[in-house]
């Protein structure tokens, strides 16, 4: 069983690999950072199924946003399609949509720099959607994101 010992570890090779010394848990194992003034990128590790929980604030909708929106993260998400194996979530407070992405602990701490190429290609998804989303809410919304696979890193590819 892998526990949050482990998860700090490996942490750590994340921080050494990247050069980035905010990957740092707090208590409860969360990490919390923004990145490029446009994200807040967090990772919790779920001991009980050894996943590392990785998700993004992509965008705030306003209260009175269109079916559109709804329905274009509903229909892209539709078997991982456009969402590279991920999902989206709505916080109901602040009406924020929440890319959610698990990683396997195991096969994530194999290859770091996977990890880590993973978590940019996450990124630079978000950006897709957020294009997506404030197109949508403009009434001019872009091009679908593709892939070829379900997961960041099996070769998105973006149309």
């Amino acid at each position: 069983m892998t526990g949050k010992r482990d998860y700090e570890m490996f942490l750590a090779e994340v921080r050494k690999a990247s050069g980035v010394d905010l990957i740092k848990p707090d208590e409860s194992g969360l990490v919390s950072m923004r990145v490029d003034d446009k994200y807040n990128v967090n990772l919790q590790f779920v001991e009980a199924t050894e996943k590392i929980l990785c998700f993004v604030e992509v965008a705030e909708l306003p209260v009175d946003a269109s079916r559109e929106v709804y329905r274009d993260l509903l229909a892209g998400g539709l078997f991982g399609r456009e969402t590279a194996g991920g999902y989206f979530a709505l916080e109901p407070e602040t009406e924020t949509v929440v890319y959610n992405y698990f990683f396997d602990f195991h096969r994530a701490s194999e290859d770091v720099d996977d990890f880590i190429a993973t978590l940019e290609k996450i990124l630079q998804l978000c950006d897709i959607w957020a294009e997506r989303i404030k197109g949508d809410l403009s009434g001019d919304a872009p091009a679908a994101v593709e892939s070829t696979g379900d997961r960041p890193d099996s070769h998105v590819i973006f149309a």
